[in-house]
């Protein structure tokens, strides 16, 4: 972990920075195998970490949050991911998905009501966009949102919400208009406990298993009308917007893993002894340690570079989404690529659930799919660089 000179940490950021890692490793890396083996929702850690402000690092104080910016919000996650994966995606949703996208769009009156207990770690927040037949071509979406006087009237079936099994409100994207597709997409607040919406099957993953994930079913949900995020029709630039700040997440959070990865690699190398010495001194491991090391730091730069370009987003309005995509990018894929290269080095003991290292390498895969595939941000990036729309 790297106090990289480009970017200094101020004496705030040091000091998250100690709490997350301090916290992560004496409260959540003791119970995280525990976890990961029964599938359980960590609810007591994650109130813990909402009464540390973990859970709404960016939130103005006023709404229940800890009013820092995008560079600490990044230093506590990776610090998260370092002990477990499931934390901190549970982390990034209610920090990215759910209070970036109230703070940025929503009025005065829904921040004040639907921010506080998020922010606080009282109450779970979840984001849904995604459904069995739609994900990145948002204009496909089934689920259906019907004005009806002061109400919308709310049907269809969602996939893959994360937290959703435990989630208390939600940010759920449905289309009001179908003939326009993407711009016929608009967004709403939802209180997951509202009469006609059932919490679906739970989804049994590979990885971030403490992480709930669930389909959400709507059966003429009832909404004041109060609860549209934005205007009609603006629900697509909301996601994609949201979206933005999500990756920077899902970036910290496969920083985090790889790390982790990386230190059990090390020290596993410079203890195992064949032949007479360390494994670490042939070159062959050696070089693998040199390369996760490297590929780490290049994918450190990229994630506080892209929080810095966020936080100038903040005053200037503009996007931030190439530089939100080259970071999840290059950080996910090195996620994947450390963590195999710490179950090479360690043989077949990192092939046994007795250490944390399958854990690592199960986790790392789901950063180079959700919040867009490795695939898609090569596309926005791409797209970006030519001038396309």
């Amino acid at each position: 972990m790297s106090d990289l000179a480009i970017f200094p940490l101020s004496d705030e950021h040091k000091m998250i920075q100690t709490a997350a890692r301090d916290f992560a490793q004496n409260e959540i890396a003791p119970i995280a195998a525990k976890f990961d083996e029964s599938g359980e929702f960590p609810r007591e850690t994650i109130k813990k970490m909402g009464a540390m402000g973990f859970m709404g690092i960016e939130v103005p104080d006023e709404y229940g949050g800890a009013g820092m910016d995008t560079l600490a919000y990044v230093l506590a996650l990776e610090e998260i991911a370092r002990a477990d994966a499931s934390h901190a995606v549970i982390m990034s949703v209610n920090n990215s998905l759910y209070c970036h996208g109230l703070l940025k769009f929503g009025t005065e009156e829904q921040k004040r009501k639907f921010l506080p207990p998020i922010a606080s770690g009282k109450a779970i927040g979840a984001y849904s966009l995604t459904e069995p037949m739609s994900g990145s071509d948002a204009g496909t979406m089934k689920s259906r949102a019907t004005r009806d006087g002061d109400f919308y009237v709310l049907n269809g079936r969602k996939s893959w919400v994360t937290s959703g099994p435990v989630a208390e409100y939600m940010v759920i994207f449905m289309m009001t208009d179908p003939e326009k597709k993407q711009k016929g997409v608009s967004a709403f607040l939802l209180e997951v406990n509202t009469p006609g919406v059932t919490r679906g099957k739970k989804e049994p993953k590979m990885g971030i298993r403490a992480s709930a994930t669930s389909e959400m079913i709507f059966e003429n949900v009832r909404i004041p009308a109060a609860n549209r995020l934005g205007a009609e029709g603006e629900g697509f630039k909301i996601a994609m917007t949201v979206l933005d700040a999500g990756r920077i997440g899902i970036a910290s959070q496969a920083l985090g893993i790889a790390e982790a990865a990386y230190e059990a690699a090390r020290v596993y190398a410079g203890e195992r002894i064949a032949f007479g010495q360390p494994i670490g001194a042939f070159q062959g491991t050696g070089f693998k340690l040199a390369d996760m090391k490297t590929r780490i730091e290049a994918a450190r730069l990229l994630i506080y570079n892209a929080a810095l370009s966020k936080e100038r987003a903040k005053t200037s309005g503009g996007r931030y989404s190439e530089e939100a995509a080259m970071a999840k990018l290059f950080a996910s894929e090195t996620a994947m690529f450390v963590t195999h290269q710490s179950l090479q080095i360690h043989g077949g003991i990192g092939y046994s659930k007795e250490l944390p290292v399958e854990r690592y390498f199960r986790d790392a895969k789901i950063t180079e799919i959700y919040e867009g595939t490795s695939e898609i941000q090569r596309l926005v990036i791409s797209r970006q660089e030519l001038g396309l729309k």
